[in-house]
């Protein structure tokens, strides 16, 4: 009988100690909150294949949350801007303003050069410097570069954001090399191609 009242009483001896314990030092432990996972770059948007997360100058190390947010947000604005410019870069050659003088300017980046399109380069940077620092601002509870759905479109989803990355990349090389070729040969964007 003693061995049986041994053995039924030996949990709730264990807990009659422990908060003796408790009571004798004066702190009340409660456990530890689960660690929170490291930040892992190579896990999020934009990773995909041929080169996965290509970072081999460690610009994004791992648990540096902050850090890649900015270069995101970074990376999508040039790819935007790029995939204007390269658009623009190109139509220019068949398109122009019909008015204030904007249809005897020169083709291409030489355009920046001349007026009235210098003065309209102006504006349009003045515009997108207002644009980006007043309305386009990163939150914190959004992803880089989500500034929301304001035509209600429901796009930005995981496909939809892994092909803006990678045509904005693609775009950031292709109007470096019709600006660097126009600047080498003089000749605009489509004149480059022969036509």
């Amino acid at each position: 009988a003693e061995a049986e009242g041994g053995a039924a009483g030996g949990p709730a001896a264990a807990d009659a100690a422990e908060e003796e314990e408790e009571e004798e030092d004066g702190f009340d432990y409660e456990p530890l909150p689960e660690p929170k996972p490291v930040f892992e770059p190579s896990a999020q948007v934009g990773a995909v294949a041929p080169l996965g997360f290509f970072d081999p100058l460690g610009f994004a190390p791992r648990g540096d949350e902050q850090n890649f947010r900015k270069l995101r947000a970074a990376e999508l604005k040039h790819g935007r801007v790029a995939m204007l410019a390269s658009i623009g870069l190109v139509t220019q050659h068949f398109a122009k303003f019909p008015f204030l003088g904007f249809k005897e300017s020169a083709n291409g980046v030489w355009a920046v050069k001349t007026l009235p399109s210098a003065w309209g380069f102006s504006l349009l940077v003045i515009a997108c410097g207002i644009v980006e620092f007043l309305v386009w601002t990163e939150k914190p509870d959004r992803e880089p570069g989500d500034f929301g759905d304001p035509l209600g479109l429901k796009m930005y989803d995981t496909d939809m954001r892994n092909r803006e990355l990678n045509n904005g990349r693609f775009a950031m090389f292709a109007t470096v090399g019709i600006v660097a070729a126009e600047l080498l040969t003089g000749k605009d964007a489509i004149q480059q191609l022969g036509l």
